[in-house]
């Protein structure tokens, strides 16, 4: 079911946290949410002890944000441990509905999932992430706009739950809405099947059909209608490759716009 009443913001103090600022101040803002702002401490290496951390305290995020953040109800949290294991965690003890934080998007998929917390998050976290790459560049506050959202999906099961997501944000922003379907091949049923989802949902959406490779098509087709947000599925269930499949990688990689996987 669809809701926005806690956001958790996992910030780094890096200009990418800077940059994804504005996207979070909106979305909240937008839905009268509660914002948790979380510092995570990784552990101390060889060549940096505990005495060379810097103290996190909530005037830290106060100096780093200035007043963006002073209309929204915010709660701040510094954590020790490994950074993707704390955000999952406390996404989950706090019940939060999105995590919202930014990734570069470089690299191979293997070294991805091993060496960033954002993978790591996409692959364990239960609840919808927004992730949003080059965010270093983000625009000002009053430029960020939600007038036009893309929903890729592939028409598994989990298909349902996503464009719901997709079509209720939509409707909160009054934003047009597509639906998109990739094949690799010809699949005369699969425009009949895309159809039925839309209807079952009641999202009102456009819907649309293309062949080719999906992470270079969903791509193209956002480029392509200037879409604001782009809305894909994750694996439903955790199994050996957890939820993040090399698609959904490669799909948020390729992006021009935030991605929420839900």
């Amino acid at each position: 079911m669809f809701q926005l009443k806690r956001i958790l913001f996992p910030v780094d103090f890096s200009r990418r946290s800077r940059g994804a600022a504005a996207f979070v101040e909106a979305l909240a803002g937008r839905f009268e949410a509660e914002l948790i702002l979380l510092h995570v401490i990784e552990p101390a290496t060889y060549n940096r002890t505990l005495a060379d951390e810097p103290q996190i305290t909530r005037q830290s995020f106060q100096d780093f944000f200035g007043r963006d953040l002073d209309y929204l109800r915010v709660r701040t949290m510094v954590e020790h441990g490994e950074a993707a294991r704390k955000i999952v965690e406390c996404s989950a003890a706090e019940r939060a509905d999105l995590i919202m934080m930014p990734t570069q998007g470089l690299g191979i998929y293997r070294r991805f999932i091993i060496g960033s917390s954002v993978a790591k998050v996409l692959h364990d976290a239960d609840c919808p992430v927004w992730t949003g790459v080059h965010l270093e560049d983000a625009p000002p506050l009053e430029k960020v706009h939600t007038e036009r959202v893309l929903c890729a999906v592939d028409l598994k099961r989990p298909s349902a739950r996503v464009l719901e997501w997709a079509s209720q944000l939509a409707k909160e922003y009054q934003a047009e809405l597509t639906l998109l379907h990739v094949t690799a091949a010809p699949d005369p049923g699969a425009a009949s099947t895309l159809a039925e989802l839309e209807r079952s949902v009641g999202s009102n959406a456009k819907l649309q059909v293309r062949e080719g490779d999906p992470a270079k098509v969903v791509a193209e087709t956002a480029r392509d209608l200037r879409a604001d947000l782009l809305v894909i599925g994750r694996r439903a269930e955790i199994g050996l490759r957890g939820r993040l499949e090399v698609t959904a990688y490669s799909i948020i990689r390729d992006s021009p716009c935030p991605v929420v996987s839900v």
